[in-house]
């Protein structure tokens, strides 16, 4: 696998011989605003493969997106590849219906030590839950970013993922009260231990997803990806498009409903996917959040 159709994929042109933190943000930022967070192929009849070479090929030759398994498989890939001093990590997500953490390791981030410190790069959460620069590990600090007011803690080994969100102002009031639209002003994302993990250990996870009737990627297709300004998200025919900080402490978050013969046209336009099979978006009882 190429490095260098890596770095054409995401459209970085800049230095690959300074492994600082500036470099390491460059690198997510590229990554997350090329790459959609997605499960389309689910919904076309396909599977989401977990090997390294079915991920490339997927993502950097195909130009498609994927979930966290292959994205941020990718982007561990990649920073080690560069240089940097990369562990993979694996982390347990927060289902809010339920208000508790997943029993399963279902969610792969991965660490990078630069000089004395350690950081948390994920670039596969999605929606405006999505980190948009490294998070420094370590516990109590407020870690403002566009997307919000990141948190790292840690109690006993675990640490915890919150985000503090801004307001939500919804123009098209026939949307205000949708449940796809997360109104929780603070939010438990996930935890996760710093116990190394290799790419083996999510092989369960990755076919209990794609096949358990309690999995939200089963009930709903769902395709995600950053912008300059905010986030753009596709669940089931329903688009919404995200602007953060719209004004002093509120985002905008515009809703459209898409029929059947816009669908492929609007993936194209605003996720840069090109399908070769027929999508069927769904939208079940267990949804995704923007």
């Amino acid at each position: 696998m190429d490095i260098e159709a890596y770095f054409e994929r995401i459209g970085y042109k800049n230095t690959v011989n300074k492994l600082d933190l500036d470099t390491l943000t460059e690198i997510l930022q590229h990554h997350m605003r090329t790459i959609p967070f997605e499960n389309v192929n689910m919904h076309c009849g396909e599977a989401m493969e977990m090997g390294f070479e079915a991920v490339f090929e997927n993502i950097v030759r195909k130009r498609r997106g994927g979930w966290c398994l292959q994205i941020n498989q990718l982007l561990y890939w990649a920073l080690t590849k560069m240089g940097f001093k990369t562990t993979m990590l694996g982390g347990y997500v927060y289902i809010t219906p339920v208000s508790k953490y997943s029993s399963e390791m279902v969610h792969l981030l991965v660490q990078v030590t630069i000089g004395d410190k350690n950081y948390i790069v994920d670039s596969a959460y999605g929606g405006s839950f999505q980190m948009w620069e490294p998070l420094e590990l370590t516990t109590g600090k407020s870690q403002p970013q566009m997307p919000g007011i990141f948190l790292l803690t840690e109690e006993n080994g675990m640490w915890y993922l919150d985000q503090i969100r801004r307001e939500k102002y919804v123009p098209n009031q026939e949307f205000a009260d949708s449940e796809i639209l997360d109104k929780n002003k603070y939010r438990k994302i996930y935890s996760f231990t710093l116990e190394p993990r290799v790419i083996e250990d999510f092989a369960y996870v990755n076919t209990y997803l794609q096949t358990s009737p309690s999995s939200v990627f089963v009930s709903t297709s769902f395709c995600s990806l950053q912008t300059l300004e905010g986030v753009c998200c596709l669940v089931g025919s329903t688009l919404t498009s995200t602007k953060f900080s719209y004004k002093d402490n509120v985002d905008l978050v515009e809703f459209k409903n898409i029929n059947e013969e816009e669908i492929e046209d609007v993936l194209k336009t605003a996720f840069g996917i090109s399908l070769e099979k027929k999508f069927v978006p769904k939208r079940g009882e267990l949804c995704f959040n923007v």
